[in-house]
């Protein structure tokens, strides 16, 4: 339509000024209309404009709405069976499988799609370390999506590099491209296929940005493990003062991984994705993708601030047209409102993106149930028991076909559906490294407190941003422990700026038999899910189950 009418768009003079030597052709995407190369934040915010792929709201945030879905696919995500990467594979639930001609099938339709379109590139790096970088092409449909790229992950940064680029692996994105069921063996008309052999991944009929974030994550979590890296669902923080002072929070979405990790008295090193190498940490991501429904300013300053600021997205978040004034509190589109936001906005991050090796990894989980203590102190092997189970409760929006109420949930490595290796692979990982470095771990509980969902409470933020504060200055290495009756973790009597009947979550229900029946309850998902990691588990981790 455009060439009919002969419009340009505003970047189209200059869509080529940092095209790669490396071309589309060798993706097999020919016969483009216009391929918009690299281009910088202030020319994709006018070609999303142009296209009327959003709005600009008030102090300069760029608000999408990514249609029908407003989460992660998690069910649409297939793994091409190629005999290189068949036997490293954990496969079920997370990881199906999709015969290689079926993903060759899909790709040359979605390859015929894009003749005569317009689309996006962006050759950028997933991993903050030099050594364990990894090259990477996103090709998308929409601007936008190009914005969120260069937001999510580290972009080539001059002329020169941008025109030698040659990318290690590739990701095509067409949210207007969907797949054929009933022809291409997806689950849907909506698919995440992943084929290692071709270093490729293409996503379509899904807008939401998630799925191009944790679709490179995922690969990353392929790849860099067969290094020796730890790849890690995980946020993670750094003392002011100590680089070796490095603090891991594991946690599926919603269990307050990027909150606690956003602390202005430590140093953000990143809020999600990382890996573990010999050097220390580094962050897999150049930025945040922050939930931001009923954020506030006053407990949330510096994730608040972010959601006022030109070149960071937010997804489905309510904006008046006429006034173009934000309502971070309105779920009517979805509960999973999101900001996709550079990490150099947080005042206190760390630009480098890397760190030293951790002295505290936090698993963080969110018990639906209310039966867990706020904090408690965790064995080595304590620690590899629970990293496997990965338990906690999924909350609404963060996946699709989640309802209101949390989903109590077992997610392996404390995220799952990301994860490529057996899960056994990457604690025996974990397990060398705590190990080495003489880790401190805890487990701590951001969910409910005083009865389960719907009759309990959530644990104050407040609280358990004190226990975290104890636990990483050291204040909880010399207070009196009680050993817990089901789980035999250590849970601290008393702890500075916390009541001491918050450290004793049977206090705050009123029929203690109810609370004790809850917890048995509890133990006994525990043991039913362990029962799939039984065989490869070391014996003194099989051996941390609860008591009965």
């Amino acid at each position: 339509m455009m060439d009919f009418l002969k419009i340009k768009s505003p970047a189209q003079d200059v869509a080529k000024e940092r095209k790669s030597e490396y071309g589309l052709k060798n993706h097999g995407l020919k016969n483009l209309r216009v391929a918009y190369w690299n281009l910088p934040e202030p020319a994709l915010y006018e070609e999303a404009l142009f296209r009327r792929e959003g709005i600009m709201a008030n102090q300069g945030p760029l608000v999408v709405n990514t249609g029908k879905h407003t989460a992660r696919a998690a069910n649409d995500k297939l793994v091409v069976m190629e005999a290189d990467s068949k036997d490293n594979i954990w496969w079920g639930e997370y990881n199906r499988p999709i015969a290689e001609e079926k993903f060759t099938d899909v790709l040359q339709r979605m390859q015929a799609f894009f003749q005569q379109r317009d689309c996006f590139v962006q050759d950028v790096y997933g991993g903050a370390h030099p050594d364990f970088r990894l090259p990477v092409r996103i090709v998308t449909e929409y601007a936008w999506h190009s914005l969120f790229v260069r937001n999510m992950l580290e972009p080539a940064k001059t002329v020169d590099e941008c025109k030698h680029f040659v990318p290690e692996f590739t990701l095509i994105d067409a949210p207007s491209f969907k797949g054929m069921p009933e022809l291409d063996g997806t689950n849907s008309e909506t698919f995440i296929l992943l084929s290692f052999k071709h270093r490729l991944c293409i996503v379509g009929n899904s807008g939401y940005g998630g799925e191009i974030k944790k679709s490179i994550f995922t690969v990353l979590n392929y790849l860099l493990p067969l290094q020796g890296v730890m790849a890690m669902h995980c946020s993670a923080n750094v003392s002011k003062t100590d680089d070796n002072d490095v603090a891991l929070f594991f946690g599926l979405s919603g269990t307050g991984k990027t909150t606690l990790s956003a602390d202005p008295r430590r140093r953000l090193i990143g809020d999600d994705e990382h890996g573990w190498c010999d050097d220390g940490i580094f962050n897999f991501e150049n930025g945040c993708y922050a939930k931001v429904i009923n954020l506030s300013a006053e407990a949330e300053p510096d994730i608040y601030a972010c959601t006022r600021r030109f070149g960071t997205i937010l997804e489905n978040v309510v904006c008046d047209k006429t006034t173009r004034n934000l309502d971070l509190d309105d779920e009517r589109f979805t509960e999973n409102t999101r900001a996709s936001y550079p990490i150099s906005y947080i005042n206190n991050s760390v630009p480098e993106k890397r760190s030293g090796h951790p002295k505290n990894i936090i698993l963080l989980t969110c018990d639906a149930s209310g039966v867990m203590p706020p904090i408690a102190r965790l064995t080595p092997d304590q620690a590899l028991y629970h990293f496997i189970s990965g338990y906690t409760a999924k909350v609404s929006g963060t996946e699709i076909d989640l309802g209101l109420e949390p989903e109590i949930t077992f997610s392996a490595c404390f995220g799952a559906p990301f994860m490529v290796h057996s899960p056994h692979f990457y604690a025996d990982l974990l397990k060398r490294k705590i190990a080495r470095y003489n880790v401190n771990c805890w487990l701590v509980n951001t969910g409910w407190t005083g009865g389960p969902f719907g009759v309990g409470k959530r644990i104050s933020i407040r609280h358990t941003r004190a226990l975290l504060d104890a636990a990483l200055e050291g204040k909880l290495n010399d207070v009196e422990y009680r050993e817990d009756k089901v789980f035999g973790f250590e849970v601290p009597k008393v702890c500075p700026g916390v009541p001491d009947k918050v450290l004793t979550p049977e206090a705050a229900w009123g029929d203690q038999e109810a609370y004790w029946a809850k917890y048995r309850q509890l133990a006994a998902l525990y043991i039913e899910n362990f029962k799939k990691f039984a065989e490869g588990a070391p014996p003194e981790v099989a051996a941390c189950n609860p008591r009965k």
